[in-house]
C-alpha cells in the first residue's frame, strides 16, 4: 500500500553522510552538491552512486552510471560480498551488495536486523536489472509496525514490490510505481503461510510488457503494461528503467511517522516486543537471491555494455543507454571518477 519513500525518508534522516540540501521533483540539487540520493538529499561522492536520481540532480551527468545486469546466485552465508554504503566506490566486481544498517550472520543465512530505536537495515544490489527475473528465499520479520520488503527500485523511482506487515504474516502485499507516483489502485494482496516461521521463494518476473509476482513457484499476480496507460500524462505508468534489488526491514510504525503510515504498518512499533527482549532486535532472514537478466535484442532491456545512464529527462525506457561509461569513483567523498 505504501511505496518505499517512507523507508527512504527514515534512512535518509539517519544517514552518516552529511547532506547539504533536500531535493525532489521541482527542486534540483545545486552545482556544489550535485547528486540527489534515493533519500532526497544532495551530496557528493557516494551520493552519486546507486540510488542517485538523474532527474532531480543538478544535471543528467551528475550521477555515476549504473553497472549493468549480471546473472548470479547469491548466498547469504557470508558478508564478504557486502560493503557499507559509505565505503562502496562503484566497483560491482568487489561487492554484490551495499548496506545501511546492521546485517548479522545466523546459521548460514543473513539477518536483516532492527535494534531498538533504529531505522532497520537495507541491502541494495550493486548491479542493476533492466527487466529480468529475481528470486529471494527468505523469512519476514514480525510485530506491529514492523515492515519487511523485497523490491526492485530504479534511480528514477520506478518500483516493484513484495512487502509484509508484521501483524499479518499470512498476507503478502504486491505493488508497483512509475517514477514514484502514488496510485492506490496498483496494490494487491496474495496469501502466504506464516511468512515469519517459514521460508518462501518470492520471485519477480519483469519484462517490457508485464510484471508477474510468484510465490513458491505459483503465480500470484500479473500486471500488463497495456493496462497502465495514463491519458492525462500521456505515458505508461509502468516500471521500465534499470533497478537495484533491495531487501529491507524498517519501522513503519515509528511514532514520528504519519498516522497513515503507522496504520498501514499495523500500528505503533513495540520496542519491548518478544524478539527485542530475546535477541536484541527485530529480524528478517535471507538465504539466497537469484538474478536472471533479461536478454533484450534491441535497445530496450539489453545488458551488453558496462553501464546504464540516461540521455533525456523523461526518464523512460527509451531514454536509457546501455553503454560503456565508467561507474567507479576515486573516493567516497569528492565527486571524481576514475
Amino acid at each position: 500500500m505504501l511505496q518505499s519513500f517512507a523507508l527512504a525518508a527514515l534512512l535518509g534522516a539517519s544517514s552518516a553522510l552529511a547532506a547539504a540540501a533536500k531535493c525532489g521533483v521541482g527542486n534540483k540539487c545545486p552545482q556544489d552538491t550535485p547528486c540527489c540520493s534515493q533519500y532526497g538529499e544532495c551530496g557528493i561522492g557516494a551520493y552519486c552512486l546507486g540510488g542517485c536520481d538523474p532527474l532531480t540532480s543538478f544535471s543528467l551527468e551528475s550521477c555515476v552510471p549504473a553497472p549493468t545486469c549480471k546473472d548470479k546466485t547469491l548466498k547469504f552465508g557470508s558478508l564478504d560480498n557486502v560493503k557499507n554504503i559509505g565505503e562502496y566506490l562503484g566497483d560491482s566486481d568487489k561487492a554484490d551488495w551495499v548496506v545501511s544498517g546492521e546485517p548479522v550472520l545466523n546459521g548460514g543465512n543473513t539477518l536483516l536486523t532492527m535494534p531498538k530505536g533504529s531505522v532497520g537495515t537495507v541491502m541494495s544490489s550493486t548491479t542493476y536489472m533492466w527487466y529480468g527475473n529475481v528470486k529471494a528465499r527468505m523469512k519476514t520479520s514480525r510485530g506491529s509496525g514492523v515492515v519487511t520488503a523485497f523490491i526492485l527500485f530504479s534511480d528514477v523511482k520506478d518500483e516493484i514490490d513484495f512487502e509484509w506487515i508484521g501483524t499479518d504474516l499470512g498476507t503478502t502485499q504486491t505493488n508497483f510505481y512509475f517514477q514514484g507516483i502514488t496510485n492506490y489502485q496498483n496494490s494487491a494482496n496474495t496469501s502466504v503461510t506464516d511468512s515469519f516461521n517459514n521460508f518462501h521463494d518470492y520471485e519477480l518476473r519483469w519484462t517490457p510488457d508485464k510484471i508477474e509476482w510468484w510465490i513458491d513457484g505459483k503465480l500470484g499476480r500479473t500486471k500488463e503494461r497495456k493496462d497502465t496507460w495514463n491519458a492525462t500524462s500521456q505515458n505508461w505508468g509502468f516500471p521500465q528503467t534499470p533497478s537495484r534489488v533491495q531487501l529491507s526491514l524498517w519501522p513503519g510504525g515509528l511514532e514520528t511517522n504519519p498516522q497513515g503510515t503507522i496504520d498501514w504498518a499495523g500500528g505503533k512499533i513495540n520496542w519491548d516486543a518478544e524478539d527485542i527482549k530475546k535477541v536484541g532486535f527485530f529480524y528478517a532472514e535471507v538465504e539466497s537471491v537469484t538474478i536472471e537478466c533479461y536478454d533484450g535484442s534491441n535497445g530496450i532491456g539489453t545488458n551488453k555494455g558496462k553501464s546504464y545512464y540516461y540521455k533525456d529527462l523523461r526518464g523512460t525506457n527509451d531514454t536509457v543507454v546501455d553503454g560503456d561509461k565508467e561507474h567507479i569513483i576515486a573516493s567516497s567523498r569528492p565527486p571524481v571518477w576514475i
